[in-house]
């Protein structure tokens, strides 16, 4: 039978300190030593603890580790376990190099300060050894602290960095249980945590997407964000006082019509004159709904999520992955992050379910509420046609909506919240993705002039989405 794992942080940080192979460094920075605090406390910390430090001093972490913009930052923690593990190495590898797989823990947090104005997360990290004289391996974290007090903020930030040493020495080999075992003894309404990355040499053959989409499907985060070529991303800076045109869809594959409704939405959002000088981020979102009921098994196939994945990246797209559904709560979040203008861009479909009121039940306000949370950070709503199988379009308007929310929606029209995008390409509008999928499954090649040629070189290469290559005819 194979043992249970524990989740006490006591039993976690025993059961290192009772590992004679692990020997390292702990480096803390704002909210006190809350991690090695739980090894000193365990007793047989001698075993585990090269050194702790705590450079709180500006002046001194900088001496350390060197001058940045920033002390709460990821370019601050990568200095911190490059310096603390090299030193370890430096000094420690020729004595018990052979018997002693080293490693560096750091963190840089900022904690509830005093006023209690400041925002509260911090960067995570640890750089090991996985066996004696073994290459490196890394794994770094983002965490918000959701406490409201400041000793709970500590506790919770103590119990996570626990759950994260003991994960890099003892679960290496299980990426996904590590990366689920970082909540061990808390719970989603104490910690967040919207990034993780794993890299070095235990973590080659993993693909970080995946566990960014992990994060979102046990909850650890409500989104997270990846580059066109699989880096992760830490939302909060890449969105940081920046405008933010977001696009959602199923882009199973990407046709021409998502490239359209982005590139026309953006030509138009930046001619805001509000948008002078600002460099707008524009991302597709996928939303765990999409991706559950595409599987249609109450959980993600992640052949399907990756192949998603892959033909953004051929259209060099940054994806959001979030558990986000309702339009109101993806601003809120967007609005959490940024302080510039947002906006989103739908089909006119999508603007028809938008005034759907059955959406709004869990809402006391209804829909009233959900606009009103919707539009109050001034978002605006960019609409790209639908065309309907008499050959109209429908628009902004001529869009039917419920008699009783027809002054509603044509407030909303009047004051340039909702607005038509007029710079669309004609030809792209009978192209769906149901339709190009059925194409693919059915080995019709006309799904090729549907889509970008580098997404059918994509799809085409590795046999995504039921593509078959055809079957040479021998003479």
């Amino acid at each position: 039978m194979t043992p249970t794992r524990p989740t006490d942080p006591h039993q976690k940080a025993l059961a290192i300190n009772l590992d004679p192979r692990r020997y390292g460094t702990f480096a803390e920075i704002g909210a006190g030593q809350e991690v090695v605090r739980w090894f000193f406390r365990a007793g047989g910390a001698a075993g585990t603890i090269a050194k702790s430090i705590s450079a709180y001093d500006m002046t001194v972490s900088d001496a350390i580790y060197g001058k940045g913009e920033r002390y709460v930052c990821r370019q601050r923690l990568e200095r911190m376990l490059e310096y603390e593990h090299r030193l370890n190495l430096e000094r420690l590898r020729e004595r018990r190099g052979n018997t002693t797989a080293f490693f560096a823990f750091a963190d840089t947090v900022k904690a509830r300060s005093f006023s209690g104005a400041s925002e509260c997360h911090g960067w995570m990290g640890v750089r090991f050894q996985s066996h004696p004289r073994d290459d490196d391996s890394q794994i770094i974290i983002h965490v918000n602290m959701l406490d409201r007090e400041k000793e709970a903020q500590q506790e919770a930030l103590g119990i996570v960095g626990v759950n994260l040493v003991y994960g890099a020495c003892s679960l290496f080999h299980e990426p996904e249980v590590l990366v689920e075992s970082l909540l061990d003894g808390l719970t989603t309404d104490r910690i967040e945590i919207d990034m993780v990355e794993l890299s070095g040499i235990e973590f080659r053959h993993v693909d970080n997407r995946v566990l960014t989409l992990k994060l979102v499907q046990l909850g650890l985060t409500g989104a997270a964000m990846f580059a066109a070529d699989g880096t992760v991303l830490h939302p909060a800076e890449v969105l940081y006082k920046r405008p933010v045109l977001v696009e959602r869809g199923s882009v199973r594959p990407v046709t021409y019509v998502n490239l359209d409704m982005l590139e026309g939405a953006l030509e138009r959002f930046t001619r805001d004159p509000a948008l002078a000088g600002e460099t707008v981020v524009p991302l597709m979102e996928i939303t765990m709904r999409n991706l559950i009921s595409t599987a249609g098994s109450g959980s993600v196939d992640v052949h399907d999520f990756l192949a998603r994945a892959d033909v953004l990246a051929a259209c060099g797209m940054t994806v959001l992955i979030s558990d986000y559904f309702e339009y109101y709560r993806l601003a809120g979040y967007l609005a959490r992050h940024t302080n510039k203008k947002i906006g989103i861009v739908m089909g006119a479909a999508s603007l028809r379910e938008l005034f759907d009121e059955q959406f709004y039940g869990n809402l006391d306000g209804g829909i009233l509420e959900s606009f009103g949370r919707l539009f109050k950070n001034d978002l605006k709503i960019f609409v790209y046609p639908l065309l309907e199988k008499s050959g109209d379009l429908t628009t902004v308007q001529n869009l039917e909506v419920a008699a009783e929310l027809r002054k509603l929606y044509e407030y909303l029209v009047d004051r340039g919240c909702i607005e038509q995008l007029e710079n669309f390409h004609r030809e792209y509008l009978p192209f769906y993705s149901r339709d190009i999928l059925q194409r693919i499954k059915v080995c019709d090649d006309s799904w090729q002039q549907m889509v970008p040629s580098a997404v059918a070189e994509v799809i085409k290469r590795n046999g995504f989405f039921g593509y078959q290559p055809p079957v040479a005819i021998s003479a």
